[in-house]
């Protein structure tokens, strides 16, 4: 059942566009006892199918710009080749702290960029009240 919960709601997280990983690795390794490798190569399998999914919707909806997709898939596959060379030689550990610490920065990037954003609008909802 743990497996069943960690799955569906890293599927949700991933058909948003945030990344299933966030959920289903941390999940893997802390409930279901996996090393942070092959917490990695399950994550790797199981975003196939669920982006394939989520990008079929986001094109139905309009929400893709295609003029950038090709740059990104490049550049995408030339860092998956190298990550996936490094984490070779990087012991489980080691790994798994890693990964803590790029979502703890993603997290407060997150943080912070909402509120970057949320400070802009309420600039330009104090401008069209003075006009």
């Amino acid at each position: 059942m743990k497996l069943f919960i960690i799955g569906f709601l890293s599927g949700i997280i991933g058909g948003m566009g945030i990344g299933g990983g966030t959920i289903l690795i941390p999940g893997l390794t802390i409930f279901a006892n996996i090393e942070q490798h092959m917490a990695q190569s399950v994550n790797l399998l199981s975003f196939v199918p669920t982006a394939t999914i989520a990008l079929l919707y986001h094109l139905k909806q309009k929400n893709v710009l295609l003029n950038i997709i090709l740059n990104i898939i490049l550049s995408g596959l030339i860092g998956s080749l190298i990550g996936s060379y490094i984490s070779i030689y990087i012991n489980s550990y080691m790994l798994k702290r890693l990964f803590a610490v790029f979502l703890f920065i993603m997290g407060i990037y997150e943080i912070i960029s909402k509120q970057k954003i949320g400070e802009k609008q309420n600039e330009k909802a104090q401008n069209k009240k003075k006009q």
